[in-house]
């Protein structure tokens, strides 16, 4: 037996222009659609109306079926398209339906069990010093979540039993019907009473009135790794708010935020603080003690003829991550004294002099001037 071809399925002539493909199209979509037609064999029919839309909409495709005929075409092409729901080749045209078609919910697999719901994320801020970003810390923190009621075990019920639900008939879905000039219409929702488990508490809980979970504050402990910085986050599984019964709990995500420190300032993964110096250190050099981030004492060897604002580096004593740390970038700060003793003044007129230059200008008459040219 020969089979059905494509403009036969659509019940179109072969002269058929784009218009005629696409009303036929629609009409026969809107009347063989599954969740419309309950007759045997409409959800296959409904898949061969796509099918068939799907090439003869496309002139490329169209004329390449003309010229091959419907045998040697549908041959060629298995394996070559990709679609969805097994009907591979072809690509459903909603456009202008409207509101037609706001019942299917995405698919043209009928009404969806929502099932058990996993519970919610929460999203907590953690303020950190700069040491724990550095070195890693742990920390017990406090939190509010909701968790199974211990009362009824998180069942919602005194008896810890569950019936079907009454409003929905244990579907979770409500159904609702439209008469339209196309014909009836579903649209499909979840039920309120039962939030789409199907299922509502025999006996409700006195204490937690039926929801099958309690608000409780718990100490949580927390692992903060090195090398954390300012908006990152961590992610505790699990320690999120309660889901439906046999859903997972959600998830609890920690914000960081790393407060400043008073010496020291973060550049990715080295540190970088200040050290002042007096132009005589910065000139002739010097060795000058250096505290790092745990509170060692490292010497820093301070070169002859330093410039300010220079950067010298402590190798190892920066950020810890990656296996590799960073470094300490120590910037140089030449601080100028404001005030001086006698015999320091003395000595800075003394480099004046050597470098040719004078601390305060001489000053000379007129006649002084004139008896110096005698």
């Amino acid at each position: 037996m020969a089979a059905e071809d494509y403009y036969d399925i659509l019940g179109i002539p072969r002269n058929a222009d784009e218009k005629e493909v696409k009303k036929a199209y629609r009409n026969l979509a809107r009347k063989f659609h599954p969740d419309v037609c309950k007759e045997p064999g409409a959800e296959e029919r409904f898949k061969k109306i796509n099918e068939a839309y799907g090439i003869l909409s496309d002139p490329q495709k169209r004329a390449q079926y003309d010229h091959l005929g419907h045998e040697t075409y549908t041959q060629a092409s298995k394996g070559s398209y990709s679609g969805s729901g097994g009907s591979g080749g072809f690509s459903a045209d909603f456009s202008g339906f409207g509101d037609i078609f706001d019942f299917f919910g995405g698919g043209f697999g009928g009404p969806r069990q929502a099932g058990p719901r996993a519970g919610g994320d929460m999203l907590m801020r953690l303020q950190i010093s700069l040491g724990d970003a550095v070195f890693g810390a742990d920390r017990e923190i406090e939190i509010s979540h909701a968790e199974p009621c211990p009362a009824c075990e998180g069942t919602g019920s005194e008896t810890r039993k569950r019936t079907s639900c009454p409003r929905c008939g244990g579907s979770g879905q409500l159904r609702q019907m439209n008469q339209t000039i196309f014909g009836q219409f579903v649209r499909m929702s979840t039920c309120p009473d039962c939030r789409g488990l199907g299922k509502v508490p025999e006996t409700r809980c006195r204490q937690c009135r039926g929801s099958g979970t309690a608000q409780v504050r718990r100490k949580i402990n927390v692992h903060i790794p090195a090398g954390i910085d300012t908006g990152m986050r961590l992610r505790m599984e699990g320690y999120g708010e309660a889901g439906d019964i046999g859903a997972p709990n959600g998830d609890l995500f920690l914000e960081i935020a790393v407060r400043p420190h008073d010496r020291f300032s973060r550049r990715g993964d080295n540190l970088e603080m200040i050290q002042e110096i007096t132009p005589a250190q910065a000139v002739a050099g010097s060795v000058v003690p250096v505290e790092t981030i745990d509170g060692k004492q490292v010497d820093l060897t301070i070169p002859p003829g330093i410039q300010h604002d220079t950067a010298l580096k402590i190798t190892g004593e920066g950020v810890r991550r990656r296996g590799r740390p960073g470094d300490l970038l120590v910037r140089v700060k030449i601080r100028i004294p404001k005030q001086l003793t006698p015999e320091m003044k003395e000595l800075y007129e003394k480099i004046l002099e050597l470098e040719g230059s004078s601390s305060s200008p001489e000053k000379k008459g007129f006649f002084s001037g004139l008896m110096g040219k005698k």
